[in-house]
């Protein structure tokens, strides 16, 4: 049994309620997790606020960095052991998980070597006053971190947190909390002090909502769902605690008649199958330019039809679905496509050694979406692509920016001066030019605009949305 994590130690519910943990590979239960609650949440704000007011507050800067660096080394030592744990609850074929684990490694190595280097500014006044300038942390803060990609997200978000100099409480998804608990582990035997890293297992219901109203909580990190964002963002409100919230988007990949098509290819494809499309920062709508609309769409199909879904442990193209619903959900998404009358332009297939009983979605090319379908405006969070044609540049902006959300662009053109506006003129986020993702981008800021969040996370700029700005002003005459 998974049981919560706090003060660097293993508890139990207070309630001692469980929640089964599903295999997505299968659908059977292979262990069980502690259902947290309220109490639950309270002991471990309480064990936070005491290690902040105790031990962590001592800390410096540089201290806090070769912690972090510890956490990063020990981190790497465990990379099959978190790799595994990732496959079994997550469904991630073997290469994802292990990509996710490394990635791991890295935020905890960037934000050892940042931490010290937040620096605050002097600013020139009146004769006869000296204004400094100090970015302090928040506190404690709670981090709601999702299941897609749950040791990215607890990298980018408690990693920075604990660099700026803040302790955490983190209600990971009930659907993926393994390998954040052996993390949280892990920081105890590197030495970090009991309370610094706390971890209440649970229903989003019970445990986030308790996370999100309790008033010992100083700032929220949630990635997820808009409806949940907007959940999270109205419990903080009422004590004005601050939010970082990263909710999903729906992102255009916007292929010009100049474009390097045997280049974007790959990334195209890579954008929506990997990690089964349950990514935020999925290129999940196609852009094409008229021109060579049919002709990119059979090459796009061609690589489609060669995608397989599989069991994690055959490391295929992609594993299943996380869970019953999203299988769901994909499924409703297509079956709506169909009763519409849009076509499917080629499908990938369910490995024959893949279980009946699995989660499994085969990866789907559609075309001639509209732009005001639901799949053109919603989130599918799984492997479906939708084919849209445009004229012009003008034509392209448009149909990029007629989403609610916008949080990662893709731009494929050989043409500079049009690299530049476009990258001007597509809202989001994150705009890549001739690439898509650049490879994680730990260092870069992450982040949306419209219905995808605000704030940001990754980088250094995250560090100031983990801190918050002081004037100190000084008179001496």
């Amino acid at each position: 049994m998974a049981l919560h994590f706090i003060a660097n130690t293993a508890a139990r519910s207070t309630s001692g309620q469980t929640l089964p943990v599903i295999d997505p590979a299968n659908g059977e239960t292979f262990d069980t997790l502690a259902r947290g609650n309220a109490t639950d949440i309270d002991a471990a704000v309480t064990a936070a606020r005491h290690c902040l007011d105790t031990t962590w507050a001592r800390f410096t800067a540089a201290e806090r960095g070769r912690l972090l660096m510890k956490l990063s080394a020990k981190v790497a030592e465990h990379a099959d052991e978190l790799t595994a744990l990732e496959q079994r609850d997550c469904g991630k074929p073997v290469k994802q998980a292990r990509a996710d684990a490394l990635a791991l490694v890295r935020y905890f190595e960037f934000y050892a070597g940042a931490g010290d280097k937040l620096h605050g500014e002097t600013i020139p006044y009146l004769d006869g006053y000296s204004v400094l300038t100090w970015r302090e942390p928040h506190g404690v803060t709670g981090h709601v971190i999702p299941w897609n990609y749950p040791m990215q997200i607890f990298g980018r978000s408690v990693g920075g947190a604990l660099a700026a100099g803040n302790v955490c409480v983190v209600k990971p998804s009930e659907d993926a909390c393994l390998s954040l608990l052996r993390v949280a582990a892990l920081a105890a035997e590197v030495g970090f002090p009991a309370g610094a890293i706390n971890i209440v297992t649970g229903y989003g219901h019970e445990v986030g909502d308790a996370l999100a109203r309790h008033p010992g909580i100083d700032h929220i990190s949630f990635t997820g769902s808009p409806r949940v964002g907007t959940l999270i963002q109205q419990a903080a409100a009422e004590r004005h605690c601050p939010v970082t919230l990263e909710l999903g988007g729906k992102g255009p990949q916007i292929l010009f008649d100049d474009a390097d098509v045997d280049a974007a290819l790959p990334f195209i494809v890579n954008a929506i199958v990997q990690n089964s499309g349950q990514t935020c920062s999925a290129g999940s709508r196609l852009l094409v330019q008229r021109g060579i609309y049919e002709s990119a769409l059979q090459r796009v199909g061609e690589a489609f039809t060669a995608l397989r879904a599989g069991p994690p442990a055959m490391d295929l193209d992609l594993g299943p679905l996380i869970r019953q619903s999203q299988q769901d959900r994909v499924r409703g998404f297509l079956d709506q496509a169909r009763a519409d009358g849009i076509a499917t332009v080629a499908q990938g297939r369910v490995a024959d050694e893949a279980a009946a009983s699995g989660f499994y979605a085969a990866p789907t090319l559609l075309r001639d979406v509209p732009v005001d379908h639901r799949l053109a405006q919603e989130e599918v969070f799984g492997p479906v692509l939708s084919g849209m044609a445009f004229d012009d540049e003008d034509d392209a902006v448009q149909l990029a920016n007629a989403t609610p959300f916008g949080l990662v662009a893709g731009v494929w053109t050989r043409d500079g001066a049009r690299q530049f506006r476009m990258a001007r003129r597509v809202r989001a986020g994150q705009v890549f030019v001739n690439n898509y993702g650049a490879g994680g981008g730990v260092e870069l800021p992450f982040g949306g605009v419209k219905s995808s969040g605000h704030g940001r996370e990754k980088g250094f700029e995250a560090l100031y949305g983990f801190t918050t700005l002081k004037t100190v002003a000084f008179r001496h005459g």
